[in-house]
């Protein structure tokens, strides 16, 4: 459940398992198996249900017999195991977010410590996350992800290529990398930023075509990235920043530090030194105290910005983050939902005025799966699963993870048409 991090975990726990002859399977829904592991996450709120819901279902599959073990890991049991245990007592046991060698354990599998960077992938193979660090430092007054995952903490470059390395043997062509903040990578340990370093000695692995960035933040942004995102065919001109809003008042009450004008003069220059380049971001609607004309001037921000993706979440308020302690939560879950809804409907016109300016252009796209008639694939400036896609005709086969030229020849909202060129 949840995010791409909890993936990677996913994927380090089950290598373990096989290692220890044990057979696994990610994400079956099915039940007849010895244990069920449920990752789960703990963000926001409608994320907690889902993964609670999760539990729920299989707890009565235990209570049915037909899965012998059931345990949970991840963000929400490290964030509420306390009462998970209380409330969902069918569960065999809980583990925290870091707790890999005692689920090992669990299961009598000897843990391997030096096959760590070994994953069993189960995204499609041409394409994985490698998560680059654990962890923030920023105290964002929304975000309870601190309060489960800790202080930043960076793995080296050294692990981080070989893991990338031993991806690439597998087959994997486009790594994404990942962390709570890519921007503060390496200060933990080298002092400084090496961002730069990470990236250009993971592009230099054979095999590994593309390299794309989750999650640059504004406050201190890793200048030094954008020469090499201009100027390195590999790293994907894509900039994944979250900005959560634009008023200076929301803005300071987030504990965003940043302020309006120095966003706009990041973006401009991000845009000027990487031309071309995709900015991705986030906004969140309905903070405590956000006003209708904070709203509306968010509004004008995102439709004068034309970004080419956008996701927007209500405000979720989460017990022990500094708003939940210092602000009254003012709106109703239906006006944050409204507003949310209305900054959607706004970026799904900007995106498809964007996608009709593509018809006539020629992209590289990286093939995903075929679906019916097309081959469904992404350019560098669309991130699996969040992003849009290209649906492509082709008189000859194509294989998942070969990359192609395709000339578009029509659009939708969000996802493009287009011919082998």
């Amino acid at each position: 459940m949840g995010c791409s991090k909890n993936l990677v975990d996913s994927e380090v726990l089950l290598n373990q398992l096989e290692r220890g002859k044990y057979e696994v399977v990610h994400d079956s829904g099915e039940t007849g198996f010895d244990a069920v592991f449920i990752n789960t996450c703990g963000f926001i709120h409608d994320a907690k249900q889902e993964s609670i819901d999760m539990i729920l279902d299989y707890a009565e599959a235990k209570k049915r017999g037909d899965i012998s073990k059931l345990y949970v890991m991840g963000c929400l049991s490290e964030r509420y195991q306390k009462d998970l245990e209380t409330e969902i007592p069918e569960v065999d046991r809980y583990f925290g977010k870091f707790d890999l060698k005692a689920m090992v354990d669990e299961l009598k599998v000897t843990f391997q410590p030096e096959y760590i960077y070994e994953r069993k992938i189960t995204t499609p193979s041409h394409f994985a996350y490698l998560k680059i660090s654990e962890g923030c430092n920023r105290s964002c007054a929304f975000c309870a992800i601190p309060m489960m995952t800790g202080k930043h903490k960076s793995r080296t470059i050294e692990s981080l290529v070989t893991e990338a390395r031993y991806l690439a043997k597998k087959g994997v062509k486009e790594i994404l990398l990942i962390a709570q903040e890519l921007s503060y990578y390496g200060i933990d340990i080298y002092g400084k930023s090496r961002l730069v370093d990470l990236v250009n000695a993971i592009s230099e692995i054979d095999g590994i075509e593309w390299i794309r960035l989750h999650y640059l933040y504004p406050t201190k942004f890793p200048y030094d990235i954008l020469p090499v995102m201009r100027e390195n065919p590999k790293v994907c001109k894509y900039v994944d920043m979250p900005l959560q809003h634009i008023a200076d008042p929301v803005l300071k009450n987030m504990m965003r530090h940043v302020t309006r004008k120095e966003t706009e003069a990041l973006i401009k220059r991000i845009k000027e030194e990487v031309p071309g380049v995709a900015m991705r971001t986030t906004m969140l609607v309905g903070f405590p105290g956000e006003t209708e004309e904070d709203y509306e001037e968010l509004k004008a921000f995102i439709e004068e910005t034309r970004f080419d993706r956008l996701g927007v979440f209500p405000f979720s308020n989460e017990e022990g983050t500094y708003a939940y302690k210092q602000f009254k939560d003012n709106l109703s879950d239906e006006e944050k939902q409204e507003r949310a809804d209305e900054l959607m409907e706004i970026q799904q016109q900007i995106s498809a005025g964007l996608n009709q300016e593509k018809i006539g252009k020629t992209f590289k796209v990286i093939i995903d799966r075929q679906e019916g008639e097309f081959f469904v694939g992404r350019t560098e400036f669309d991130s699996p699963e969040v992003d849009g896609e290209v649906l492509v005709t082709s008189a000859k086969s194509l294989q998942k993870g070969e990359f192609v030229n395709v000339k578009i020849t029509g659009s939708e909202d969000y996802d493009l048409f287009g011919a082998v060129d």
